[in-house]
């Protein structure tokens, strides 16, 4: 794409909006022009990501109703009575959300489309939700998840309620890419839409829907005595968390004030995710205060949960998103003994292998999907449709959870929910959630696990993410320490290579730009390109007889790979 021309066709819009312009003639860097306009900002099968600003590689106005129309079009081309249910749209609290979801209404509005648009910032879990209680056509989800203050985004979802999938997504892409155009979309106003109701506000109705579904699958605690310290960091958890937490018998929950209110800068917390623990410092602070027993803290969106305990020496630990996972698995497992044995547990193939351990050990299935909880979700409509598992688990590395058919994406209200509940049980046992984590660790052997994410942006970043890609598909990589590799998975040829046997399997999976390399003794890692983000990602796992031995392997292999890139 000539930048240059693109610039300039921006400017000469008459009727460009008044603040993109100011903010276009105010750049005087030609590298900041190339980098606004060298290429579209790309919708992917993850949804679309970027920095907000002036450009078409970037989040605006413009780019937000190109996406819609898209989404339009692919609906119309549907059976008329799948469109004529209607689109929910829900966001966040970052800048410009509120303004994008009115323009995605308004432009499937002009297109004949109804939007059903949430009156103020509601969790993505409940716009899956939603889409599921409405038997709509399909959902927005207008976020950034845990993106700096400068980023935002916009997510699709199918009528089940779940991210697009690769096939839908394609045929999605293909309309967006017959969009020319951008500046000569037709979009109404909110209040033309209201008035001709085809745009219709969501609110309270849903949220108590809402929370009876996430309810229903707690066991409320009325006698509680369990002390938490919640923030919401300053998004959309902070009214839904602690209404749930409320109705379950939680009385002693005390939230961080100055995280509490959304905030589209993140004042306090400038990277917003419940991996940093960075973002929990105010709550540490408070927990020491009020004797608090757990730290639960949720990203802006709400789908995904941070959890702070303590260890045996009183010291604050973030639990990684493996170690909630495994303790989840367990607990629910052992707690819910209804369930049928059918039972399934559903995780990425870049999350640990101990959720997977522990899932069996209670009798589960366990079912390794693509990176992306879309997948997660497809396999739970398709059972729901097949009967041949029952949904019981699912969740990934990046600290997303789910339990129950409710919804089709991660939720961090009923997993702040189940973390209190979890907690609470040990308690009254006498055990900290560190010393339940340990638990297993003595049982299952200790599983320590990392990511490295590389941050490559721009036209030479992306060329330097496919060179470190495929030089890796023909790498020599035998093994580290005492643990040897056994087997390569190359996701976007859909291959497994057993190097034992010397057996080549296909990969029943959907293709992705996805490498991993696995031992013999369940450590592996695994490279991939993030679908939102100019990052390359290694994740690693290493397992040990203890603590120390595997910390110390997992730094030894992270040396290895990162020393090979």
């Amino acid at each position: 794409m000539d930048y240059k021309k693109a610039y300039q066709n921006w400017l000469n819009q008459p009727d460009l909006d008044v603040e993109l312009r100011r903010e276009l003639e105010a750049i005087s860097d030609e590298k900041e022009i190339e980098d606004r306009f060298y290429t579209d900002l790309e919708f992917g099968t993850g949804g679309m990501r970027g920095k907000m600003g002036a450009g078409n590689n970037r989040m605006n106005i413009y780019t937000v109703a190109k996406v819609t129309y898209g989404l339009g079009k692919y609906l119309l081309r549907q059976d008329i009575q799948n469109w004529e249910k209607g689109v929910v749209i829900a966001y966040d609290s970052r800048h410009n959300s509120r303004k994008f979801a009115e323009t995605a209404a308004g432009v499937l509005g002009k297109m004949g489309v109804t939007a059903y648009l949430f009156e103020e910032l509601r969790p993505t879990p409940e716009l899956s939700f939603a889409v599921r209680e409405l038997k709509a056509a399909g959902g927005i989800v207008i976020t950034a998840s845990h993106n700096p203050k400068e980023y935002n985004g916009y997510k699709v979802y199918g009528p089940d309620g779940g991210q697009m999938v690769t096939a839908s997504a394609d045929a999605l892409i293909a309309e967006i890419a017959k969009i020319e155009d951008i500046f000569d979309i037709p979009i109404m106003t909110l209040t033309e839409g209201l008035n001709q109701k085809i745009i219709k506000m969501v609110g309270e109705k849903m949220d108590n829907a809402f929370t009876d579904a996430v309810t229903s699958i707690c066991i409320p605690n009325p006698d509680s005595d369990l002390k938490v310290v919640y923030t919401p960091l300053h998004g959309s958890g902070n009214q839904p968390v602690r209404r749930v937490l409320a109705e379950l018998g939680y009385q002693q929950v005390t939230v961080v004030p100055e995280q509490e209110l959304p905030d589209g800068d993140f004042t306090t917390a400038p990277y917003p995710n419940p991996e940093d623990r960075s973002v929990f410092t105010l709550a540490m602070a408070l927990a020491d205060e009020c004797g608090a027993d757990i730290i639960i803290g949720t990203d802006p969106d709400c789908d995904r949960v941070g959890v702070v305990g303590r260890n045996q020496k009183g010291e604050f630990e973030v639990f990684t998103g493996n170690q909630t996972g495994a303790l989840l698995v367990d607990y629910y497992l052992k707690t819910r003994t209804d369930l049928p044995d059918n039972k399934v547990v559903i995780k990425t193939i870049v999350t640990s292998e101990l959720g997977g351990i522990v899932a069996k050990s209670h009798g589960a299935a366990v079912l390794d999907v693509l990176t992306g909880f879309k997948y997660i979700g497809e396999c739970m409509t398709d059972f729901e449709n097949t009967g041949d598992y029952t949904f019981a688990f699912g969740y990934e590395e990046s600290y997303g959870y789910l339990a129950g058919n409710y919804a089709r994406d991660k939720d961090a209200v009923v997993a702040s929910a189940l973390v209190c509940e979890m907690t609470d049980y040990y308690k009254k046992q006498g055990l900290s959630l560190y010393e339940a984590l340990l638990g297993l660790y003595e049982k299952h052997g200790y599983f320590i696990e990392d990511v490295v994410a590389l941050t490559l942006e721009g036209i030479e970043g992306k060329s330097k993410i496919t060179a470190i890609m495929e030089n890796f598909r023909t790498v020599s990589f035998p093994g580290f320490a005492d643990a040897k590799l056994i087997g390569f998975n190359d996701y976007e040829a859909g291959i497994s290579n057993d190097l034992l046997s010397g057996v080549k399997s296909e990969i029943d999976l959907p293709r992705s730009n996805v490498l991993k390399f696995v031992f013999d003794d369940y450590s592996w890692f695994a490279l991939r390109p993030s679908g939102t983000e100019p990052k390359l990602k290694i994740y690693f796992s290493v397992t040990g007889k203890t603590q120390e031995e595997a910390t110390a392997k997992k730094e030894l292999l992270k040396k290895q790979v990162t020393d090979l890139i």
